[in-house]
């Protein structure tokens, strides 16, 4: 399984970004999907999740900026990032929860390689 991320890149801050994750390969199933954001030096942290329900979790400090969502017949999540700040500079992962069909149903937790996302003061 392969997550693929694009979306990131330099924007001023008040600026709008889309973040895009596809998740390919030998999926049976994704259950969650999500977002986190590292800084260099620094601890990855949460950004931002959706349930394969559609239930919904936020960072403190992306609520009412971020929203996230999927397009479960595309295996594909999506970060609308709105009204950006400085502190949101980072790179961005996306992740997600699947079970894939090996010798059996196995339930596996899978990264993508991480988008940059700048914003400039």
């Amino acid at each position: 399984v392969q997550l693929q991320a694009s979306g990131g890149g330099l924007v001023q801050a008040g600026g709008s970004l889309r973040l895009s994750c596809a998740a390919s390969g030998n999926i049976r199933r994704i259950n969650a999907m999500g977002w986190y954001r590292q800084a260099p030096g620094k601890q990855r942290e949460l950004v931002a999740t959706i349930s394969s329900g559609g239930e919904l979790n936020y960072a403190d400090s992306v609520k009412g900026r971020f929203t996230i969502s999927r397009d479960n017949a595309k295996n594909t999540v999506y970060l609308q990032m709105n009204s950006l700040k400085p502190e949101d500079t980072d790179v961005y992962y996306c992740n997600a929860d699947v079970i894939v069909e090996l010798s059996a149903l196995t339930r596996m937790d899978y990264w993508g390689q991480g988008t940059q996302v700048t914003v400039s003061s």
